[in-house]
């Protein structure tokens, strides 16, 4: 199996110039670095009673869903503006190329529930901080983050509420 590091592409000026993309199309491809990658992002929440994964659109989709089944827990999306029915809250976040918006149906989770956030790439940090504040705002307990890949450059991880642990598997 390769390292996780080498199945992740850099892409220049995508989708902006100055931007550095992040591709983890070829570590998805790779069967057994898919599931390393899985197994590395679930083990520090193991036996921790977690009730739900929240995965953030798109990419923390696909590695939240498999977290989840893997901790025995339910899996949470945390969409984009518009994608979701309503009754749903909703926070305004920046990005380090514009704006956003994830939003969170009203019952997808219960006052107390045990969470955590996981998503593909910590960059600025906007993101994961408007997912811990939305998920927050239903009451949820959320015990900490895992992300894939940790742009340390860009001190994403300062904007994060120090009350969590917030676990990267790739720095760069």
């Amino acid at each position: 199996m390769k390292a996780l590091t080498d199945l992740v592409r850099d892409v220049v000026d995508f989708p902006r110039p100055g931007i550095m993309f992040k591709d983890i199309t070829p570590l998805l491809a790779d069967a057994d670095a898919f599931g390393a990658c899985i197994d590395a992002l679930c083990a520090p929440w193991q036996g921790l009673g977690i009730g739900a994964v929240c995965g953030i659109e798109s990419r923390g989709f696909i590695f939240g869903a498999a977290m989840a089944r893997a901790l025995g827990a339910g899996f949470v999306p945390l969409r984009k503006a518009g994608k979701l029915p309503p009754p749903i809250v909703g926070v305004d976040y920046g990005l380090e190329y514009g704006h956003d918006r994830l939003e969170i149906g009203t019952q997808a989770l219960s006052p107390g529930e045990r969470v955590i956030l996981v998503d593909d790439v910590l960059a600025t940090g906007g993101t994961l901080e408007a997912g811990r504040r939305l998920v927050e705002r239903l009451g949820a307990e959320v015990l900490g983050a895992s992300v894939v890949i940790e742009l340390a450059g860009l001190q994403g991880r300062a904007k994060w509420s120090g009350a969590a642990p917030l676990h990267a598997l790739i720095g760069g």
